[in-house]
C-alpha cells in the first residue's frame, strides 16, 4: 500500500521585521452570564482573529469562514510579512465580503499575536497556527484574554509546554471557553465509524497497534544571505526539534492518537530508536524512527516515521485484535475492517458506505457551533496528551533509554529555554557550527529528561 502523504508548506521569501508595540475575565460566573448571545457579538457575527499565516493556519481560517453563521476575519499576525501579506490575499480573494484586515490590523513580529489577540478579545476565536513551540505561550494568552481557540496540531514540543497547554485547558473550562485542536482524524466520520466497530469488540480485544508514516525526504531550504538564524529556523521549522518536536511528533501525531484512540488508552512507557541515516541536509531531523510503546494492559504500539527517496511508503494505522484486524487512520480515506489478520477482499466485513466527508470542515463546524449555542467543548486534554505521546516517543529513541510516561510528563527539559521573551534578534536554542551543521540527537548520549 502506498501512502498518501501531505506535502509541506513551502517558503516564502525574505521580509521587513516590524515591531509594534489584560487582564482575564473574572472567572466561571462571570463567563457563565455572558453567554452565548455575548461571544458572537451584538449582530451574531464572529470575529476571528488568524496567528500564524502559513499554509495550515490559513486553510484553518477558511474552514472558520465557511462556518454557519456570521463570521469575520478582523486581524492578522505573523513573523514574517510575506506570509501575512500573502495569506490575506488568498483569504480576501476567497471571502471578500468577510475579510475586514487593514494595516492597521496587521501584526508582525513576536509580539504580535498578543495585539491581534486583544483585538477580538473577549468572545473572539483566536486560530494558532504557528509551529508548535510557540502554542503554549499563545494558548495561554488567548485564554487569558477569554477567547475561545483552535489549536492546530502539534501543541507542544516539551513536557513543560504540555503542562502549559493542559493548565490553559483547565482556566478555559472555568471561563466556559471552546478549545478545539487539530487532530482532524477524530473528526472523519468513516474513522468515527471504524473505531466504534472496534470498540464494540468486532476484531476481539486489541493487542497491537501499528503507527506508520513512511514518505519521500521533508524538505529543506537553503540559509539566504542576509537572513538572521532565528528567520531561517523557524522557516524551516519542520527540520529543527526546539521548532517542531522531531519528525515523530510533528509527523506522526495523527497516527499515534489514532491508535490511542483505537486502544481507548495512553502508553505507560516507550523504548525505541532513530537516526540520520542518509539525510545530508544541514539541520537536526533524523530520517527514521522505530519506537515500541507499552499500553497499561501490557499490550503495544509499534511507530515507524521514515521519510526517504526510493523506499517503501504506507501512511496509516494497522490494528490487530484477537478476532481480527483493521486498516484505517489519517492517510487511509477508506478504512476496512477484516475477520483474522490476513487483510483480503474475501476476509473483509466492514467498510464505510457513507457519503464523502471534509474532517478539516467539520472540526470548525463542531466548534463554531459550539460557540454559538453555548455547548461544552474542550479537546485540550487530548489533544495534549497525543502530543505528550510523540514528545514520549522522541525521548525514547533520542536517547536510547526505555521512558516512562510517568518521567516524561514530569520531565523539565525545555528545548527553547526563554522563548516567551524572544525577539526577532534573539538566536534561537541551537546554532550551527563552523561548517554550518547543526548539533544531532544521539542515542546514549542525548539526555532524554
Amino acid at each position: 500500500m502506498n501512502a498518501e502523504n501531505n506535502t509541506q508548506e513551502s517558503s516564502t521569501s525574505r521580509r521587513q521585521f516590524l515591531k509594534q508595540g489584560s487582564g482575564a475575565l473574572a472567572g466561571a460566573a462571570l463567563a457563565g452570564a455572558i453567554g452565548a448571545r455575548s461571544y458572537a457579538g451584538e449582530n451574531n457575527t464572529i470575529r476571528v482573529v488568524l496567528i500564524g499565516c502559513g499554509g495550515r493556519g490559513t486553510g484553518a481560517a477558511s474552514e472558520a469562514l465557511s462556518t454557519k453563521g456570521s463570521t469575520c476575519l478582523a486581524t492578522m499576525a505573523d513573523v514574517f510579512s510575506d506570509r501575512l501579506s500573502s495569506s490575506l490575499k488568498n483569504m480576501t480573494k476567497r471571502f471578500p465580503k468577510q475579510v475586514d484586515v487593514p494595516e492597521d490590523r496587521q501584526f508582525l513580529g513576536m509580539d504580535a499575536y498578543k495585539e491581534a489577540i486583544d483585538f477580538v478579545a473577549p468572545g473572539g476565536v483566536v486560530i494558532l497556527g504557528t509551529p508548535p513551540a510557540f502554542r503554549p505561550m499563545h494558548l495561554e494568552y488567548a485564554v487569558a484574554k477569554g477567547c475561545h481557540v483552535f489549536m492546530e496540531k502539534s501543541f507542544a514540543v516539551d513536557a513543560p509546554g504540555i503542562r502549559r497547554v493542559l493548565r490553559a485547558g483547565k482556566e478555559a473550562e472555568k471561563k466556559n471557553l471552546k478549545i478545539a485542536g487539530g487532530l482532524m482524524s477524530r473528526h472523519y466520520v468513516p474513522l468515527e465509524r471504524a473505531v466504534e466497530q472496534l470498540h464494540n469488540g468486532l476484531i476481539g480485544d486489541i493487542i497491537t497497534c501499528w503507527a506508520y508514516r513512511e514518505h519521500d525526504p521533508v524538505g529543506f531550504t537553503p540559509k539566504s544571505p542576509g537572513r538572521s538564524e532565528l528567520e531561517h529556523q523557524i522557516r524551516n521549522y519542520h527540520s529543527f526539534t526546539w521548532v517542531n518536536g522531531s519528525f515523530i511528533l510533528d509527523w506522526l501525531i495523527h497516527n499515534l492518537d489514532v491508535c490511542c484512540w483505537c486502544k481507548d488508552a495512553w502508553p505507560v512507557s516507550a523504548q525505541g530508536h532513530g537516526g540520520r541515516q542518509v539525510r545530508t541536509k544541514p539541520d537536526q531531523l533524523f530520517d527514521h524512527y522505530s519506537v515500541e510503546y507499552t499500553f497499561p494492559d501490557g499490550t503495544r504500539m509499534q511507530a515507524q516515521g521514515r521519510h526517504m527517496d526510493n523506499c517503501w511508503g504506507f501512511f496509516g494505522d494497522v490494528i490487530h485484535g484477537t478476532k481480527g484486524s483493521a486498516v484505517l487512520g489519517e492517510g487511509i480515506p477508506h478504512p476496512r475492517i477484516f475477520k483474522g489478520h490476513v487483510q483480503t477482499p474475501e476476509n473483509q466485513i466492514w467498510k464505510y458506505d457513507g457519503p464523502r466527508h471534509h474532517s478539516y470542515q467539520h472540526e470548525h463546524d463542531l466548534l463554531f457551533d459550539a460557540i454559538r449555542n453555548n455547548k461544552p467543548y474542550n479537546e485540550t486534554e487530548r489533544s495534549a496528551y497525543a502530543a505528550m505521546t510523540g514528545i514520549l516517543g522522541r525521548m525514547a529513541a533520542e536517547s536510547g533509554k526505555t521512558i516512562t510516561w510517568e518521567q516524561a510528563m514530569a520531565s523539565d527539559l525545555v528545548l527553547a529555554p526563554g522563548l516567551d521573551d524572544y525577539t526577532m534578534d534573539s538566536d534561537p536554542p541551537v546554532m550551527p557550527d563552523a561548517e554550518g551543521r547543526y548539533p544531532v540527537a544521539m542515542p546514549g548520549r542525548t539526555k532524554a529528561l
